[in-house]
């Protein structure tokens, strides 16, 4: 028993191991080019079976612990390796020994309490290094990075990282990023900086600035960009500096998400004064607690205001903005400024003085703030941004097109404006704009229509993402027309557009455009079309598929060309679509049809009129209605003696000779003449049944006009139906004259066979021989 359950514990062991295999095999998803993508799979360890075909690994965002020895050993030709969000607390010292070609390795937010230098060293290609956001509390007892001499990008530090050494950065000495989390730091050994020469981008996130002058002076000769984040600036004093000359190289300042004061913009000011060519600044996501108080004083401090030419601010927060100063103390600074971009921070006013101090302004963007008509007069008043070329209010709160065109006449040099995602909805006829104006941004305004507002002097409009469903201005100079996510259905008129370059549609409902309406637009280099119904029509596919010269002005082709209908090819690829020859020639596929059917017609006509077939439909029809009724009427219906089938032509022979004969005899013999027995009002063929039904016999007087006759076929074939149904010999056949068998017409083919089966009489033309004619006749009929 025993035996047997170790057997079982074996076998599941070995299972679970084949299952943990295969897990790990199917946690990965690698494409040919030898990229993995292992993130975010719940893995606690680093997949088994890695190979050299692997070129970049991400195993982000899972739970792995450990890097051990043998876990990357076959990944020789690994360029990537993320392990970012894991839970890795140990990397064994010849973990990445066999990582020569790596190039960009990602640690960062893991356990790592420390790091060793011996597993960097290996890794002479790596360009990307990120240590961030792990528990250790020093960069390790030696230069981890020394050996990195391709290093271009560099994150180091974490909450717990409370002290910079020389040590820290030696052997390095170019970085195009260095980023360090110093929130905490309380140290910084002089000069730790300094070895690194040249730093393009220098990242720092420090909450107090108490170490920022010292760590400042070590970056002077070294940094293009300085970046500031995480920081409280409320009591930050920048001290005189053992240094006389200023850094040419820093050119641009970036405070991220950091508080500041009055008092502080004064010491900040003093710090950009170390920067000699300094020509951009931006706060982003900042905090200004004060009222815009600032002290006149600092600017004895700035040796050259008039440097800085950028200023962009985004979300700035000014908790008693009500109580804001009007900035006059900072106009000073404003002489050069060129660019300026104030985004989502609740601007309601530019002052008109500060406006008329920006004189070298020629880049405003105040997208996504208060901006209305009214204060937008004041803030572009007379002398206000008289260099100003392109003007951004995008998202703000303009309701009138023609107010915000009159407001905006005083800019003389605006060539470009932006007012999109305002709420205009409507276009009055006719609008004033700046003269110089050549491009126009009124997309997602909600107007349903263009008129004559929109300035004939543009070279670009976008009226993208509104509710148009018609392009019909004349604008002769317009070069590019972005007018996608509408309601067009149809390309606009090219006599309209005659210099257009580019064209973007998509999102529209066009169902279709032409190879006249592509040629028409000469000038045409980009059509963007896709995202709309097409209906993959014939024509439409061969005008897409076949010309190669299309495909190359439709950018987003083939992917968002998908076909709509016919309902079969619904989401199919446009270039991938091919429909059947019946589909493609539908009009000459009916066209031939109905030839066909024309010419079957034709042949049934003729074939009827050479063969009789309408006598012998008529004749079927008439067969059908006889046969309804009982083949064989009883005795006590039998009216006649003979029913006499003859023409009309006949009839004074039938009337005069043999009806005077028969009917005068003793005993008198009945016969039914149609002229004289049938019912007046009833249907011929109905007549002609009857009578040979109620006969005893059927005489058919024979003669070259009974055979020109239809009505004697019909009683001949009536009388055949009953010789043949009834097996009786009630036709009697009198030859009134001679016939040949070859002049009896084709239809008579029941006669033919009567006359070659059965005896007839003849009426013979000598008196002599008449008598015994009749004999044979009277017995005939009584037979």
């Amino acid at each position: 028993m025993l035996h047997s359950l170790w057997i079982l514990w074996a076998l599941g062991a070995i299972i679970s191991l084949s299952k943990g295999g295969s897990s790990d095999q199917a946690s990965l998803s690698c494409d040919p080019m030898g990229v993995c993508d292992g993130h975010s799979r719940s893995l606690n360890s680093i997949p088994s079976g890695l190979t050299a075909a692997v070129k970049s690994l991400d195993l982000s965002n899972n739970e792995i612990v450990y890097v051990g020895n043998t876990d990357l050993q076959m990944c020789v030709n690994l360029k990537a390796l993320i392990l970012k969000s894991n839970e890795i607390n140990r990397i064994d010292e010849d973990a990445f020994l066999p990582l020569g070609s790596l190039e960009r390795l990602d640690l960062s937010y893991n356990y790592l309490s420390h790091l060793s230098s011996s597993w960097f060293r290996p890794l002479s290609s790596l360009q990307f290094l990120s240590l961030l956001g792990n528990v250790y509390k020093e960069l390790g007892e030696t230069s981890l990075f020394s050996h990195l001499t391709n290093l271009r990008v560099l994150r180091v530090g974490n909450v717990y990282t409370s002290k910079i050494e020389k040590k820290d950065f030696a052997g390095i000495t170019f970085l195009e990023e260095l980023e360090i989390d110093a929130s905490n730091l309380q140290s910084y050994e002089p000069k730790s900086l300094k070895s690194i020469q040249n730093i393009s981008h220098l990242i720092l996130h420090m909450r107090q600035p108490i170490l920022l002058p010292v760590t400042f002076v070590d970056l002077l000769n070294s940094l293009e960009y300085f970046e500031l984040r995480d920081t409280d600036l409320h009591t930050f004093h920048f001290p005189e500096l053992p240094v006389r000359e200023t850094n040419p190289s820093i050119k641009k300042f970036t405070f991220r998400n950091v508080e500041i004061t009055d008092e502080s913009v004064n010491e900040v000011m003093t710090l950009f004064s170390y920067g000699s060519e300094f020509l951009e600044l931006e706060f982003d996501d900042c905090t200004l607690n004060g009222i815009g108080n600032f002290d006149p004083s600092f600017m004895e401090k700035i040796k050259d205001p008039g440097k800085v030419e950028t200023l962009i601010i985004r979300k700035l927060h000014i908790p008693q903005f009500y109580l804001f100063y009007d900035l006059s103390s900072i106009y000073a600074l404003t002489g050069n400024v060129k660019k300026i971009t104030i985004e989502n921070s609740k601007v309601f006013l530019v002052p008109c003085s500060l406006s008329q101090h920006l004189k070298s302004l020629e880049y405003l963007d105040l997208s996504e703030n208060l901006m209305v008509e009214e204060y937008l007069k004041n803030s572009a008043c007379e002398g206000a941004w008289p260099s100003l070329q392109t003007l951004i209010l995008r998202q703000n709160h303009l309701t009138s097109l023609e107010k915000t065109g009159e407001t905006l006449l005083t800019l003389k040099n605006l060539t470009s404006l932006d007012i999109s995602k305002n709420s205009f909805k409507s276009m009055p006829e006719t609008c004033q704009w700046p003269e110089k104006m050549k491009y126009l941004n009124l997309s997602s305004t909600q107007i349903d229509s263009l008129t004559y507002c929109i300035p004939r002097t543009l070279d670009i409009l976008d009226v993208s993402n509104n509710n148009l469903n018609l392009f019909s201005l004349i604008l002769p100079q317009l070069k590019e027309l972005y007018i996608s996510r509408n309601k067009l259905k149809t390309l606009p008129d090219s006599t309209f557009l005659p210099m257009l370059l580019v064209m973007k549609i998509s999102g529209n409902t066009i169902n279709t455009f032409s190879k006249e309406q592509l040629e028409s637009l000469q000038n045409l280099k980009t059509l963007e079309a896709g995202g709309n119904n097409f209906i993959c029509s014939c024509e439409f596919l061969s005008l897409t598929q076949e010309q190669q010269a299309l495909t190359q002005v439709l950018v987003d082709w083939p992917e968002n060309y998908l076909c709509d209908s016919p309902s079969h090819v619904r989401g199919q690829r446009v270039q991938d679509t091919h429909l059947s020859v019946a589909e493609c020639h539908r009009t000459a596929l009916v066209s031939a049809v109905c030839c066909a059917l024309l010419l079957f017609i034709l042949l049934v006509v003729t074939l009827c009129y050479r063969f009789h077939g309408l006598w012998y439909m008529k004749m079927m029809w008439a067969w059908l209605q006889a046969k309804r009724k009982p083949k064989k009427a009883p005795n006590r219906d039998i009216c006649y003696d003979a029913f006499v089938s003859y023409s009309e032509r006949d009839s004074y022979w039938v009337e005069n000779l043999m009806v005077q004969e028969l009917e005068n005899f003793d005993p008198p013999f009945k016969l039914c003449l149609h002229k004289r027995d049938f019912v007046p009002g009833k249907w011929i063929i109905d007549n002609i049944i009857d009578s040979i039904e109620k006969s005893h016999k059927t005489v058919f007087v024979l003669s070259e006009n009974f055979v020109k006759s239809e009505w004697c076929k019909y009683e001949l074939d009536f009388s055949h139906f009953r010789l043949f149904d009834e097996n009786n010999d009630a036709a009697i056949l009198i030859l009134l004259e001679p016939i040949e068998k070859k002049a009896i017409p084709q239809r008579f083919c029941k006669l033919r066979k009567i006359m070659n089966t059965k005896t007839y009489l003849e009426w013979p033309n000598d008196e002599a021989q008449q008598q015994g004619f009749w004999l044979n006749l009277r017995t005939a009929i009584k037979s």
